[in-house]
């Protein structure tokens, strides 16, 4: 995309605070535009229609788990390689390939529409490495990560309300209505990713506090898995578990209100959402005010934790009838997100700028999502075509909430004390070769 230069210019000679802010800003604007060409349809109910003895929704986002999956696999490459150069073309491109494959579920009866929203979800998986590219590395990356994590929290509510409102009040049919939210948002995106296109590139500043940030080789992220690979391993587990159940409240939001006996109305699915945005965005951004690498990727384990305790604690409460639902909706979805959003920016930051590794975000982020989503579809798959088939969705997002994080707390905590010790005998190792060297 062709750029400006008085507006570069000027983006360039502004401070750093605000240029972040500006790049936060529109960070935000492009990726809550990408959530309205893959989340609407999740608002859908497709009564009544089924392929091979099961719904027809179940395939659809099975079909566009997989296809995002695939991309994250693919990611791990493609991201962790990515230049500056053309990056502007190469989001709206894949957008726009998402969208075509929109239009052909619109127009092809089903079950073509399974292959349809397995074409749109590959391109989408893309998205986040691409957008998160401009940000990394930067005096004030959390500010900026966060309000990219708070994207999607707060547009996943969103779009889905925009989708509710053609299907209820502009009577649009279930298979038109995810091709038409799309075109609602495609300007929003042009605009976004036009300014987001201007942003100079990391200062020497944000190099000197954060690290540069290299593009990565096959061998580079052999060697860097190689490094950590026992914290990466469990930082991955817990990924996995997190995934499915933010996918599970993502795609079945209207079931599991249905479950709790409340109607979801377009405006329901944006109210629950507004105060975990305002909430997540907020404790995150002030992360920014660590300066210390090493207490700020600590800090980030402790918010994760806290998450999963306020989840845990929150559905506990509603099973013993102290907590309504629709609080404990806001609770347990403020949880999981403030588990989930660090993994997504935060948390693999500070961990290259602790130990000065050679690396990017990109290559940490697409390889714990690639098994994220592997993990999501595996819940998908056990609660439609396995032995929890019989439990409605509520109990099942329930049960699932205790289980997985209650071992990710564990799991978590074992990540904790290997990336401690790792980093006490680095110290050590140092320690000893200066003392010999003197």
């Amino acid at each position: 995309m062709r750029r400006l230069p008085t507006f570069s210019k000027k983006l360039a000679e502004a401070s750093s605070f605000q240029m972040s802010v500006f790049a936060a800003l529109m960070g935000f604007l492009v990726y809550s535009s990408m959530y309205a060409f893959r989340k609407p349809f999740a608002v859908a109910i497709f009564s009544g229609e089924e392929f091979l003895g099961f719904d027809y929704k179940i395939w659809l986002i099975l079909a566009q788990t997989l296809g995002y999956m695939a991309s994250k696999f693919y990611g791990i490459k493609m991201i962790s390689e990515l230049s500056q150069k053309g990056r502007a073309r190469l989001i709206i491109g894949l957008i726009s390939v998402s969208w075509l494959a929109l239009f052909g579920f619109a127009i092809f009866p089903s079950p073509w529409g399974i292959i349809f929203f397995l074409i749109n979800g590959f391109p989408l998986g893309l998205i986040w490495g691409i957008v998160f590219h401009y940000m990394e590395g930067r005096k004030f990356t959390e500010m900026m990560g966060s309000m990219l994590a708070a994207s999607f929290v707060f547009s996943s509510g969103f779009v889905k309300s925009v989708g509710q409102f053609l299907l209820v009040n502009l009577n649009v049919s279930e298979n038109w209505m995810p091709f038409l939210t799309g075109a609602v948002f495609f300007p929003l995106l042009l605009v976004g990713v036009f300014l987001l296109n201007h942003i100079p590139p990391p200062t020497q500043e944000d190099k000197e506090l954060r690290s540069p940030r290299e593009a990565m080789s096959g061998e580079s992220r052999r060697k860097f898995f190689k490094e950590f690979r026992p914290g990466m391993i469990l930082l991955i587990i817990v990924y996995m578990m997190l995934t499915g159940l933010r996918d599970l409240r993502d795609n079945f939001v209207v079931e599991i209100w249905q479950g709790l006996n409340i109607d979801a109305a377009p405006e329901l699915l944006t109210q629950t959402e507004i105060p975990i945005t305002l909430t997540l965005l907020g404790l995150m951004s002030l992360l920014v005010l660590v300066r210390n690498n090493k207490h700020a990727f600590f800090l980030n384990h402790w918010i994760i934790l806290v998450g999963f305790a306020v989840s845990i604690l929150s559905t506990l409460g509603l099973q013993a009838g102290i907590l309504s639902p629709f609080y404990w909706m806001i609770l347990v979805g403020t949880g999981v997100y403030m588990a989930y959003i660090p993994f997504n920016c935060l948390l693999f930051d500070r961990m290259i700028a602790t130990f000065k590794f050679g690396g990017n975000v990109g290559f940490l982020m697409y390889l714990v999502d690639s098994f994220g989503y592997l993990g999501s579809s595996v819940v998908l798959v056990a609660k439609q075509f396995g032995v929890f088939e019989s439990l409605s969705w509520l109990n099942f997002y329930i049960t699932s909430v205790l289980v997985f994080l209650s071992l990710s707390l564990v799991l978590m905590t074992g990540s904790f004390i290997y990336f401690q010790k790792k980093l006490k005998k680095e110290s050590k190792e140092i320690s000893v070769s200066v003392a010999l060297s003197n």
